[in-house]
């Protein structure tokens, strides 16, 4: 069912459980005929100007796209960043905080970039468990 439908229905039940819509400045009562109707008539420009402006953007996505232009937020990982912070992953002296300040990025940019980053912590664990025993 459309989303129209829903909040048809929505809006009968409120209406069989005598609840209604006043609006003191507009002039607009939802528990007459005339109140819904102009109700219904915003509410149906409403969804209609957001999809307007929904086309209107997707487009001009896609145009940039076509340009080269790419949105969002530049990326501060390079290849060069995960590589070095896949070498210094392994050693048990230093955390992941003082390996992302080191190369100039957040703890959570190596863990969103480095998806095994928890294995190759977990495999250093237990080195530096077994160092301390001997």
């Amino acid at each position: 069912m459309s989303e129209l439908g829903h909040r048809g229905q929505h809006g009968r039940r409120l209406r069989d459980r005598g609840i209604g819509f006043t609006s003191l400045h507009e002039n607009l009562d939802t528990t007459t005929p005339g109140g819904r109707l102009v109700f219904h008539v915003f509410a149906a420009l409403a969804e209609f100007i957001r999809e307007l402006i929904v086309i209107g953007t997707n487009e001009g996505l896609a145009a940039a796209r076509a340009r080269g232009r790419v949105g969002g937020r530049p990326t501060v990982a390079t290849e060069e960043v995960i590589k070095a912070a896949r070498d210094l992953l392994p050693d048990p002296g230093r955390s992941i905080t003082s390996i992302a300040k080191l190369l100039g990025v957040s703890p959570g940019t190596l863990y969103n970039h480095i998806p095994d980053l928890r294995e190759l912590r977990a495999d250093a664990v237990p080195r530096q468990l077994k160092a301390r025993t001997e």
